[in-house]
């Protein structure tokens, strides 16, 4: 069996929806600066047939020359190219298809009411909604949106899902808390909380995973941005994960952004079924802090898992040299002491980016993954990745 080449990449989430997609899909002609876009990109990554009189409609200002779910299609064409064009391994549709992590995947479950908008971070919001029964799922989903990436690239496919802490604790719980008589402290809400969290792993998430399976998805991101805000709920956390997870056949990740992963320790090894621990790193290394340092722990503990490295800080709009990438790759490697174990992204979803500064930034870090593989295996063996815009066959 061939041994996989050193440091593979892969996306890690969702990068900006494009002006031309904002448009059409609230169904309004497109302006100058979203027919530029749409045409000045298509030129760049040829995800559209610019020969189509229903596209040549649309860039002409008819904002019916396209339905929704065409312009959603569209949409993800970009992102599979968009990722397919830097070179990376592991591609996505960038989430072309989701309002946005939470409140996409809430509004697949029953269960929940929305009660309005709060403030997650600076000036973004998110519709936060209440559990007011119990969790249910009328169907399975992202099962489209995956047979639609699978169709249309060679690469692997890496699919991100919402996990159910997240979901948990990014809502209001009524139905599991108010099921406990009496004065709610601590304890009480605690093990509501828990109820909660399963009964999201078990109902909604673990359902989805097993379709998405079956449909033949084999490397799946389970995203919990609220893992870190609690440190005390590790455990809960893992045990969430479990219950997503149990009985199931596939690569599963789980992606922790932003959060003093030490402080997850030990209990979060306890996710039995993750093979790659996928984190931040970029974002706290600088000349007077390694970022990496944080790694030894995996040796402290004796976790053999696989790292998903971000060696990009998706915060900024500096755009990190290969040389930075490459030094970053080589000291995790070495801090590690096991460099197979690395896989190579970015810190977190590249959406707060510009399309034109996220793609830079990719094109660095698949070129740093480049001279690192080099430096470590010479230059026969580095390889360049796929061919920048190969399509299926």
């Amino acid at each position: 069996m061939t041994r996989p080449r050193l440091f593979p990449t892969q996306e890690i989430g969702s990068i900006a929806r494009p002006r031309w997609q904002i448009q059409g899909q609230h169904r309004q002609p497109l302006d100058p600066a979203a027919r530029a876009e749409l045409e000045r990109w298509n030129g760049k990554l040829e995800f559209a047939d610019p020969a189509d009189p229903h596209l040549r409609s649309f860039l002409s200002g008819d904002p019916n020359a396209l339905t929704t779910p065409e312009i959603r299609d569209l949409a993800a064409l970009f992102g599979l190219r968009y990722f397919e064009s830097v070179g990376l391994d592991r591609v996505y549709d960038g989430e072309a298809r989701r309002i946005e992590m939470y409140e996409f995947a809430v509004r697949q479950m029953t269960g929940f009411e929305f009660q309005g908008h709060v403030r997650s971070f600076d000036n973004k919001y998110y519709l936060k909604a209440a559990n007011t029964s119990e969790v249910g799922l009328p169907k399975p989903y992202h099962l489209e949106e995956f047979d639609f990436v699978r169709r249309h690239t060679d690469r692997e496919p890496k699919l991100p899902i919402t996990g159910p802490y997240t979901i948990a604790d990014w809502s209001y719980n009524e139905h599991y808390l108010g099921r406990h008589a009496g004065w709610k402290g601590r304890a009480v809400r605690r093990s509501a909380q828990r109820e909660f969290v399963l009964a999201v792993a078990k109902h909604a998430i673990r359902p989805t995973l097993k379709a998405l399976i079956d449909r033949g998805c084999r490397v799946i991101q389970i995203d919990e941005p609220a893992g870190g805000t609690h440190p005390d709920e590790a455990a809960l956390l893992a045990e969430g994960f479990n219950a997503a997870t149990e009985g199931l056949d596939a690569e599963f990740t789980m992606h922790i952004c932003f959060s003093d992963y030490r402080s997850l320790f030990p209990a979060l090894l306890e996710a039995k079924r993750c093979s790659q621990w996928t984190w931040e790193f970029a974002n706290r290394d600088s000349a007077d802090h390694d970022g990496y340092a944080i790694l030894s722990m995996f040796r402290e503990y004796g976790d053999p898992r696989k790292i998903g490295l971000g060696v990009l800080d998706v915060h900024r709009d500096e755009i990190e040299t290969p040389e930075v990438v490459e030094d970053r790759i080589l000291r995790a490697a070495r801090i590690l002491g096991d460099p197979e174990r690395l896989w190579i992204n970015p810190d977190c979803g590249l959406r707060t980016r510009s399309l034109d500064v996220a793609r830079a930034k990719l094109e660095s870090m698949v070129e740093g993954a480049r001279r690192a593989r080099e430096r470590l295996e010479g230059p026969s063996a580095a390889g360049a990745s796929a061919a920048p815009g190969a399509r299926p066959a």
